[in-house]
């Protein structure tokens, strides 16, 4: 083992604050070669939307799996909040060394080994998967008063304070809970990233029937403790990390993105001058991606101020949203901006830390809070139907993507629900090959009653209070392609016109039809522009 006073670095120490742990200090490398790590362990990391995620650790047993040609033969069921990064899971992935993976995931190669059914994997509500990991639901051979659920759980820390407990960095996701949940505790402190301490709000979940409410009545409201608390014995090693998380460029808002904006923001306009939204509109949620970008970019540049955020992830153009001085105050669960934003993020951070708290995700995407709020949420899905039926999660019904994340958490209980996508997603031989919107989804994550508001490029279709024939008319009108408009509507009466015959058209569907474009774009066309119904 090396000698503790060699690793002990000017960077640790400043950051470790508990002079107890400076025994468990050790290299990643002698505690692999302790052999700790086994075959068929159920393991936890920190981590959420590809940032505060433990970066030493598991590379390390990547590479120790590929030096000694141990791939398939070294895996583990992980548990993480959301995503975390390719330079881990995916690499992990490409080695064979997840067998199970729970929540929701990011990556090319893990997506291939789920669909493969090599890697077994279950979405979940994101805001209950931290308190179902605690009740033993993914541990059921396990007695149910048992707290150590998992085996080992690898967290990435910015600081440990007197006491022993963990300052998060840039997420806390399900840390809490999963640190709950562990046997033995590995902490990675990250001495290149600044200590965050002071962004976080920590609370720990209660078991039915002992929960109390979340007394959260305001954005900037806090109610927990600034950080994670843990059990110290439970450590078994401390490891200094110095490597940043592996973040992306922002992606590029186009043409698409910013007409999808504008028709949100106009919207958001006509509501206020009905009167049904405040002047400073009411907390934000936005998911991710180059739409997302573009509405947040929107409002930097429009109307409203002293707008308020109560999201799951903060991204880069949130940052124009505070310089503009119209973002009074963000709540999340992750910071995950690009290289570039967390530059930024580091320049502005004087401004910006009595601006801004992370929480944990049980509670930035608790339905109770979500809903005491009366948050606007915004979504993009894989495909919406006429009928305001969504697909967040399977390609043609049947290829998994990324998970249903915390899109539902907010969708289902929001003041506002509104899914905003393209009208249309192009093929390999048609560049307008799959419609957004079709005749019914090939997946259904979010249903005809959870939705307020459906957009595309083309138009909004505001559809409360709508009946179903209502609703698919408007859609059909508003948000579909100009090239599917004509497809969709004969679809729609010849499938009115059917149910009418045998008094069955509440909600009018040919299930002999129904999937037609769906089965047109998996042929050789390669394209949901059928000639025929």
């Amino acid at each position: 083992m090396a000698g503790i006073s060699k690793l002990l670095t000017e960077g640790l120490k400043a950051r470790i604050r508990r002079p107890s742990l400076f025994s468990k200090l050790t290299t990643v490398d002698d505690l692999i070669a302790t052999g700790f790590f086994k075959n068929g362990m159920r393991m936890g990391w920190s981590g959420f939307t590809g940032v505060g995620y433990p970066k030493i650790t598991p590379i390390a047993l990547a590479e120790y799996v590929e030096k000694n040609n141990l791939q398939g033969k070294l895996r583990f069921d992980l548990y993480v909040g959301a995503s975390t990064a390719a330079e881990t899971e995916d690499r992990w992935a490409r080695n064979g060394m997840i067998s199970r993976r729970y929540p929701y995931q990011v990556g090319k190669d893990v997506q291939k080994e789920i669909n493969a059914n090599r890697i077994l994997f279950a979405d979940k509500h994101l805001s209950e998967f931290p308190l179902d990991l605690v009740s033993g639901y993914y541990t059921l051979d396990k007695m149910g008063n048992s707290m150590e659920k998992l085996d080992v759980v690898i967290v990435e820390a910015t600081a440990i304070t007197e006491e022993g407990h963990i300052i998060p960095g840039a997420s806390v996701g399900a840390t809490p809970e999963i640190v709950q949940s562990a046997a033995n505790i590995i902490i990675e402190v990250n001495t290149i990233l600044p200590s965050f301490e002071g962004l976080h709000d920590i609370t720990i979940g209660k078991f039915a029937p002992y929960k109390f409410p979340n007394l959260i009545q305001r954005v900037d409201d806090r109610v927990g403790t600034p950080y994670i608390p843990i059990d110290d014995d439970k450590v078994i090693a401390v490891i200094e990390s110095t490597k940043l998380d592996k973040t992306s460029d922002c992606e590029l808002q186009d043409d698409v993105s910013h007409r999808i904006a504008n028709n949100i923001l106009e919207f958001f306009e006509h509501e206020v001058t009905m009167g049904r939204l405040p002047i400073h509109l009411l907390p934000l949620q936005s998911g991710v991606g180059n739409i997302a970008n573009a509405i947040i970019g929107g409002l930097a540049d429009g109307p409203f101020t002293d707008v308020e955020v109560w999201t799951e992830v903060i991204q880069d153009t949130f940052l124009d949203f505070w310089e503009h001085h119209k973002l009074s105050f963000a709540s999340a669960t992750s910071v995950a901006f690009s290289p570039a934003g967390f530059k930024r993020f580091y320049e502005m951070w004087d401004d910006l830390k009595d601006r801004l708290v992370l929480r944990s995700q049980s509670v930035s995407n608790s339905p109770e809070i979500i809903r005491r709020l009366g948050v606007i949420a915004m979504n993009t899905p894989v495909e919406l139907d006429i009928y305001g039926h969504a697909n967040s999660t399977h390609v043609c019904g049947t290829r998994m993507l990324n998970g249903l994340g915390g899109s539902n958490d907010f969708l289902r209980n929001a003041k506002l629900s509104i899914m905003h996508t393209p009208s249309t997603r192009p093929t390999k031989k048609d560049p307008i090959g799959i419609s957004c919107v079709v005749p019914m989804c090939s997946h259904i994550d979010q249903t005809e009653h959870d939705l307020d508001v459906l957009v595309t490029e083309h138009g909004l279709a505001d559809v409360r209070g709508l009946a179903p024939v209502e609703r698919a008319k408007l859609t059909i009108d508003k948000c579909a392609h100009p090239d599917y408009r004509p497809i969709l509507k004969e679809y729609f009466d010849m499938a009115e016109k059917k149910c009418m015959l045998i008094g069955a058209a509440h909600e009018p569907q040919m299930l002999d039809k129904v999937f037609k474009m769906h089965l047109n774009v998996m042929s050789e066309e390669n394209t949901m522009r059928i000639k025929s119904w």
